[in-house]
């Protein structure tokens, strides 16, 4: 099928604590909606036949709970309702942004994805009713393409976003196609934890998501399309990620991935949006990963000095390290429970530091979870201390074969190469409750690869 996403720079209010009116608020989002429609029209010129949109791509983003309120649309939050906005506008009040959407999907003949700000009235008998009686949710609505509103899905982990609540229970929420067939969806931050992501993805047997996002990068792991093609590869599932595009914050790094190819876009350079179409196939079976040789263990051989331990900041983490010196060689470095292998020849060899770090813990910085993780990184520089920086560019080629005793069956394998564009491993799998991935010659210099393991149930 022939899918779109659309990565947006927003039109952003250029005061977003200020207290507005609805008026006000729907003209800035007019603008944003105005960008959007030329879009949907180009993706459907291109035979798209559905577009995703961003997170926060519609308001904008550091809003306060009060100021956000008149940029809310209103949503029946009820699957028993049938319900066309552009067709039935009348229905309710406040739901301009709804209509114009559902207008969108229903001229273009297109299934439409977007994110928006929702607000539901609650009473006070309800536990979880905030004291001022109403919830604001960060919701994305899904439109088939006649227009009909087939899903609406409220974030659940919110990424420091204290204009919205957190739903009392996650929404697990899925939408049909004629072309794909099941659809589920979840926001940005939702990607790291098990609910609702994971546990949708396992009780629908999903094999096609959609993924609106506003995420930051971080390097080395947290790349924004660097984790969503591990995700799609982990899973085995297509996924269709919007970012949004403010190369000053971060932000940037969209694509259409499968577990074995990637369409994706990812600019810190210029600005603008950019949207991307591409054909990918409906997954029906499950790829087999080809396991070869089991992995041989590291020989401690006497008369050989073992390089030295030493340790770093990774992503917040204080990650424990082996340099990678040398044309090639076997590695062994281990925190708590984890201990992590590489088997390494270096093809093309340069002056850049690598080096191979593990860490099992506990994550508690921009939000809180347990990570397993061995990571072949190149460092900022040539001394220890640099190890574990952003770095964007490398030119050494790496054959190599990278393994850890997990702990954990999630494990999203992560390999990225120069000017942060993305690679695929030749093999990876468990062998001998052992997870592995390798990979010979990588296309560009590698910049990181790694097996990044979530242990949910120690968050």
């Amino acid at each position: 099928y022939v899918a779109a996403v659309y990565e947006h720079e927003s039109i952003l209010s250029p005061n977003p604590a200020a207290l507005v009116d609805r008026q006000s608020a729907l003209e800035l989002m007019g603008r944003n909606l105005d960008i959007y429609e030329q879009q949907v029209v180009a993706a459907a010129r291109q035979g798209a036949q559905i577009i995703v949109f961003p997170e926060d791509g519609i308001h904008g983003f550091n809003f306060t709970r009060s100021s956000i309120y008149p940029y809310l649309d209103f949503v029946l939050y009820s699957q028993s309702v049938k319900w066309n906005p552009c067709r039935e506008p009348y229905l309710f009040n406040d739901t301009e942004v709804l209509q114009r959407l559902s207008c969108m999907a229903l001229k273009n003949k297109i299934f439409l994805v977007a994110n928006l700000g929702t607000k539901q009235p609650c009473e006070h008998t309800d536990p979880h009713c905030p004291a001022d009686g109403r919830y604001q949710f960060n919701t994305n609505v899904a439109f088939s393409d006649d227009g009909m509103l087939v899903a609406t899905y409220r974030k659940h982990n919110l990424y420091f976003e204290y204009a919205f609540d957190t739903p009392p229970e996650p929404d697990y929420k899925v939408f049909d196609t004629p072309f794909a067939g099941k659809f589920g969806m979840f926001t940005c931050f939702d990607i790291l934890f098990f609910e609702p992501a994971v546990n949708l993805i396992r009780q629908y047997n999903l094999k096609q998501v959609v993924y609106p996002t506003a995420w930051m990068n971080q390097l080395p792991l947290l790349s924004a399309v660097e984790f969503q093609q591990a995700f799609a590869t982990a899973f085995n599932i297509n996924i269709l990620a919007a970012n949004i595009h403010h190369p000053t914050l971060g932000m940037t790094g969209s694509g259409i991935y499968t577990p074995v190819k990637s369409f994706i876009y990812h600019n810190m350079e210029s600005y603008g949006g950019k949207l991307i179409v591409a054909e990918i196939p409906v997954i029906t079976t499950d790829y087999k990963t080809g396991l070869e040789k089991t992995p041989g263990r590291v020989s401690e051989k006497g008369n050989e000095q073992l390089p030295p331990l030493f340790y770093a900041e990774m992503m917040y983490d204080i990650f424990t390290f082996v340099p990678v010196w040398g044309e090639k060689g076997e590695l062994q470095v281990c925190a708590n429970t984890l201990c992590c292998y590489l088997n390494y020849r270096t093809a093309v060899l340069t002056d850049e530091l690598y080096a191979l770090g593990v860490f099992d813990g506990l994550h508690t910085v921009h939000g809180t979870y347990y990570v397993q993780a061995c990571a072949l990184v190149k460092c900022g520089g040539l001394s220890f201390s640099t190890c574990g920086q952003e770095v964007t560019d490398a030119t050494a080629l790496i054959d190599f074969q990278l393994w850890g005793n997990m702990s954990t069956p999630y494990i999203f394998p992560l390999l990225l190469t120069s000017g942060i564009t993305l690679d695929f491993a030749d093999h990876m799998g468990w062998k001998n409750n052992h997870y592995f991935m390798s990979k010979n010659r990588t296309s560009s210099g590698l910049l990181t690869a790694a097996l990044y393991g979530r242990w949910y149930e120690k968050d």
